[in-house]
């Protein structure tokens, strides 16, 4: 897990579905995400997301009344992770992102908040958003 020594003492910005995958225990990517969110926990270095990330981690456990997979969700990003409220700035910088990358709206919101916040890295499992020069975007499938 050489990647994750890169992380350490820097700020990374969390896309979703890095989260999901923590949370659901998605066989593919544990092994990976695991020992992201281990060293998270030993506060090796901070992580930050949007708000929207709430929204999307919480879509299929609450159409699917998953309570405990609520709490859990809340309980990961209330411990560990800044949730950074969208503002105005934000808002106005992921619009200019998605006119300039052809980003979808979420994406845009997520960078964007990235960017706000001065965060060295994304951790995403988006490999599309690899592209975009800052910040430096980890893609999951990537890592070994």
């Amino acid at each position: 897990m050489g990647w994750l020594k890169k992380l350490y003492g820097k700020t990374v910005a969390l896309d979703t579905a890095p989260l999901i995958y923590f949370v659901e225990a998605t066989p593919l990517f544990t092994e990976r995400v695991q020992p992201f969110f281990e060293a998270l926990e030993q506060a090796e270095f901070k992580v930050l997301t949007s708000t929207l990330t709430i929204t999307e981690a919480l879509v299929k456990p609450v159409r699917q009344g998953q309570l405990d997979k609520i709490a859990v969700f809340k309980e990961v990003l209330e411990r560990h992770i800044d949730v950074v409220p969208a503002t105005t700035q934000i808002a106005e910088l992921a619009a200019r992102l998605r006119a300039a990358h052809n980003l979808q709206t979420p994406d845009a919101i997520q960078i964007a908040t990235a960017l706000d916040q001065k965060a060295d890295f994304l951790l995403t499992n988006d490999a599309k958003l690899s592209r975009l020069p800052q910040p430096h975007v980890l893609v999951l499938a990537d890592l070994a």
